[in-house]
């Protein structure tokens, strides 16, 4: 082909451009498209190219992301700028899962997919609206869960209405955790002391902003004794805001 009969594609415009990118997936973009010229990668940056992530052909023979391709997927989600709507990935050896903002799911789904996630072993469930119905489903299917991070928002002042279900919960069905996040939650002194004998390997306690926990007399001293790091309801919530970056 003559150099005058080629494209050039630096020309074209960037909605054809766009629409033509949004054909290729993720690794392709990060791989190949996004080197071309800089045109084309400053539309590989724009957020809007990332609201939706196809990586299901991106595994090996076992399930797995292909070497190198879990720090691009973090990559390709860090580029949707919070502008994420849809993710896939196909692979039962996930061993991390962590739901933030997701108010759509339902709890059937949830205990669903659950299931099929035989080595999760870290679980983060932030700002769902769940009830302690999939925690059940969670502890029961994978007893030998290690992290769980459950984080509420809107329940950041004393003296609202106590409720120890999710405690219970965790505690009747989690015997191996060894970290526990409880941000917000409305837990009692009865709901952590079910915990603290259920849950003999517990290592580090995260209590911010659980106001109806008091920690004082023997639950104090239970914490004291047997967990390596506790953070208390009252301790600095660092970063809380559910729109930029959850509780560390």
């Amino acid at each position: 082909m003559k150099e005058a009969e080629c494209r050039n594609w630096a020309e074209v415009p960037p909605e054809l451009t766009s629409s033509i990118l949004h054909r290729l997936g993720a690794i392709e973009i990060l791989e190949n498209a996004q080197k071309v010229c800089r045109s084309w990668r400053r539309i590989c940056k724009d957020p809007s190219m990332w609201r939706k992530i196809d990586m299901r052909n991106d595994l090996d023979v076992f399930g797995n992301l292909k070497p190198g391709l879990e720090k691009m997927c973090r990559h390709a989600v860090d580029r949707s700028q919070g502008g994420l709507l849809e993710i896939e990935i196909c692979s039962s050896n996930l061993r991390r899962l962590k739901l933030a903002l997701c108010y759509p799911i339902t709890e059937d789904g949830f205990a669903k997919a659950f299931v099929k996630l035989p080595l999760l072993e870290n679980l983060e469930v932030s700002y769902c609206s769940l009830s302690e119905e999939p925690l059940k489903v969670a502890g029961k299917s994978r007893p030998n869960l290690k992290t769980l991070k459950l984080n509420s928002v809107g329940y950041r002042r004393p003296g609202n209405e106590s409720d120890d279900e999710e405690a219970l919960a965790i505690a009747a069905t989690m015997p191996r955790l060894r970290h526990l996040q409880l941000f917000g939650n409305r837990l009692t002194d009865a709901g952590l002391n079910a915990i603290l004998d259920n849950c003999p390997d517990l290592e580090h306690l995260d209590l911010r902003h659980c106001f109806n926990v008091n920690l004082v007399a023997e639950v104090e001293k239970r914490c004291s004794e047997r967990i390596k790091v506790v953070r208390r309801p009252h301790d600095s919530p660092h970063v809380i805001s559910c729109w930029s970056q959850l509780p560390l």
